[in-house]
């Protein structure tokens, strides 16, 4: 089994990119707000959410562990 760690900021990256991506898509297929700003912030939130998952997977893919000196 592959175990990874990251920290605590990675982590916070991770939630806020996740929770933009799921308020976008939320905001595109709910009906309570009126169809042009809301498909403009749906989109945004939804693209800004996307892209920034690339770079903090790869972050997190290619990290190399951290070897502890031995004592």
């Amino acid at each position: 089994m592959i175990t990874r760690t990251i920290s605590l900021p990675e982590l916070g990256l991770v939630a806020g990119t996740r929770a933009a991506l799921g308020a976008g898509i939320a905001l595109l297929l709910g009906d309570r707000l009126d169809s042009k700003p809301k498909k403009a912030v749906g989109w945004t939130l939804l693209a800004v959410g996307a892209l920034t998952t690339f770079p903090l997977l790869a972050e997190v893919l290619h990290h190399k562990p951290e070897v502890e000196a031995a004592s």
